[in-house]
């Protein structure tokens, strides 16, 4: 049976092996997680553990996802590579020498199409202003990369899409909410908080995704490979963060199931969420990432979730079979 739940700890305190459980003793007592169905946790506090747990959580196959107490990424722990191919891997490597180009150009394709698919849900409610958007993501931003790109300048059309992107918000979201400009380490007001921690939830469920195929980390074709990074995962990543993490922040945010006031960390100037804002957060992004539609594909329901793994796959065909690599598309549901 697949292992599919994934455990959050958002306090401090001590992860050690109970039998066949995971034990998390803090202030409060003994809780003890099973790990029959677990396939990821979450440490969004300061734990502290020991080799012994680890090698139970590796042999488990368990990926543990640690971040420090700000709330921001540490690292992750994943079990030894089970699913290694030296063919896959010398075919992934000359893929970033040969192909790199396309494959980005897909990549970038795919976030200006999913944006576009985001933002018509709120023209076709009455705003009106985004039009101009809709018809450059539509046109001008294909007809950009139908012509001969380096990787520069594809990167370039790509900032530009994030640009025009958070610049539409204020068509959309309330004023406390309001992008100026995206600003990541740290994050300096609420909307890039809430940025910086979607993506990175999501950056960490594609590492977990792709663990399980037989991909290398770190060989990307749209970003480039550097040392301490899994940067396949931030190209695997890109075209679902409009559908999982935007998609999620402005439910949570028109609907005031967030709120500057009561969900974020004043001291830090209202950069952080606090716990419960956490927690409000982490809820709504693990119900639409795990909310099932009719793959048009596969012909059967899945999940966002398995839609990361099935593009790590789509990636493998073209590796191996050289079938055009497209990712996954909300308008098409493929």
């Amino acid at each position: 049976m697949a292992k599919n739940h994934t455990q959050y700890i958002f306090s401090m305190g001590e992860l050690k092996r109970k039998d066949n459980s995971i034990d998390f003793y803090n202030k409060k007592g003994h809780n003890y997680i099973p790990i029959e169905d677990l396939k990821e946790l979450y440490c969004l506090n300061e734990v502290s553990l020991n080799s012994k747990f680890l090698d139970f959580v590796a042999k488990a196959g368990i990926v543990v996802h640690f971040f420090n107490y700000h709330g921001n990424y540490s690292g992750s722990f994943y079990p030894k590579e089970q699913y290694i191919s030296g063919n896959l891997t010398i075919a992934q490597s000359l893929a970033h020498v040969d192909s790199r180009l396309s494959i980005a150009k897909a990549i970038v394709q795919g976030i200006g199409d999913n944006i576009r698919e985001v933002l018509y849900h709120y023209y076709r409610h009455g705003k009106k202003e985004l039009k101009p958007l809709l018809d450059w993501l539509k046109s001008d931003v294909r007809e950009y990369l139908a012509e001969d790109r380096d990787i520069k300048q594809i990167l370039w059309i790509e900032g530009q899409i994030w640009s025009k992107f958070y610049d539409s918000f204020v068509h959309f979201l309330p004023e406390d909410f309001v992008l100026n400009k995206r600003v990541k380490r740290p994050p300096d007001n609420p909307m890039n908080a809430l940025i910086s921690f979607g993506n990175t939830l999501l950056y960490t469920k594609t590492i977990s995704a792709i663990y399980h195929t037989h991909l290398n980390q770190s060989i990307s074709f749209l970003h480039s490979p550097r040392d301490g990074r899994f940067s396949l995962s931030l190209d695997l990543s890109e075209v679902f963060k409009p559908i999982i993490v935007f998609r999620t922040i402005f439910d949570l945010v028109n609907n005031k199931k967030l709120q500057v006031a009561k969900h974020f960390d004043k001291s830090l100037n209202y950069a952080l969420l606090n716990e419960q804002g956490k927690m409000i957060f982490i809820e709504a992004f693990e119900q639409r990432i795990n909310e099932s539609f009719m793959h048009t594909t596969l012909k059967r329901k899945t999940t966002y979730k398995s839609a990361i793994k099935y593009d790590g796959y789509k990636l493998i065909k073209f590796l191996i079979e050289g079938k055009e690599f497209v990712p996954f598309s909300l308008k098409d549901k493929c």
